[in-house]
């Protein structure tokens, strides 16, 4: 069974709570999906120098904001680590160069936890988290992706977590006005997407319109690359729609037949 790898835009953590269009979205994705036989997710908020990779016996839900509803912090999601999967990453990615770490942290973060208690609300997947590199451009976390590729055709699902737009200061800025400046940056990045136009997605922050509004810093882009890698290069969009009215929260899956669908 081979996987695709997925890019999910995870949002703030209260997606856990709330009744917008990419919850219910992820709630129904799982469904879609063959069972995978383990996870490997690469999140925005795990940043490490290099890449990092965590299987521990069992990970523990990491709380890792403030100021959001009392319940958020009594959900727990706490999946066992593919001590196995884990190793043949670790293998992948030393042979491609990469240079690899291992780190025993069973940590895991709202953009790993909050989208996969949505899509796999058991908890009973094994899974790896593999971090992304703030400091690294584009090109090497698409490396990072292609390098775990071979995972997909072991019945393992890759995924990259993080949000396909993400300028938090016109979030709490917003005092109306519209979102076209999003829809410009939003829409070229799923047209590059679908037509296999790499060399254009790895440098969609010097390219794309409105990049920099909508990314002024592009650690919750990066993980779309990882999931660009893992996937071959094209995909589809599968979700679109909005959360705090600016977060567009696209869902793509690469390696697999797509369509456009928006929420």
């Amino acid at each position: 069974m081979t996987q695709p790898s997925l890019f999910i835009s995870h949002g703030a953590p209260d997606l856990a709570l709330s009744d917008a269009p990419a919850r219910q979205f992820l709630e129904s994705l799982g469904g879609t999906l063959k069972r995978p036989d383990a996870i490997v997710i690469a999140s925005a908020h795990d940043e490490a120098d290099g890449v990092v990779v965590r299987a521990p016996a069992r990970f523990r839900t990491w709380h890792d904001f403030g100021n959001f509803d009392r319940r958020l912090f009594e959900m727990r999601y706490e999946p066992p680590g593919a001590a196995d999967v884990a190793d043949a990453a670790f293998a992948l990615l030393a042979a491609a160069g990469l240079a690899p770490r291992r780190d025993d942290g069973a940590q895991l973060d709202h953009g790993a936890w909050v989208p996969l208690s949505l899509i796999f609300p058991a908890a009973d997947i094994p899974i790896v988290t593999v971090s992304i590199d703030p400091r690294r451009d584009a090109t090497w976390h698409e490396a990072v992706g292609r390098a775990l590729a071979p995972l997909r055709e072991q019945n393992v699902l890759v995924i990259g977590s993080g949000s396909i737009s993400h300028n938090l200061r016109e979030v709490f800025a917003r005092s109306g006005g519209g979102r076209e400046w999003v829809e410009r940056f939003t829409t070229w990045l799923a047209e590059k997407t679908e037509a296999g136009d790499r060399r254009s997605l790895v440098n969609a922050m010097a390219e794309a319109p409105e990049a920099v509004r909508n990314h002024p810093t592009d650690e919750h882009l990066l993980p779309f690359y990882v999931a660009l890698g893992a996937g071959g290069g094209r995909g589809a969009r599968l979700h679109h729609s909005y959360t705090y009215d600016v977060l567009a929260m696209d869902l793509y899956a690469f390696g697999r037949p797509g369509s456009n669908q928006r929420g």
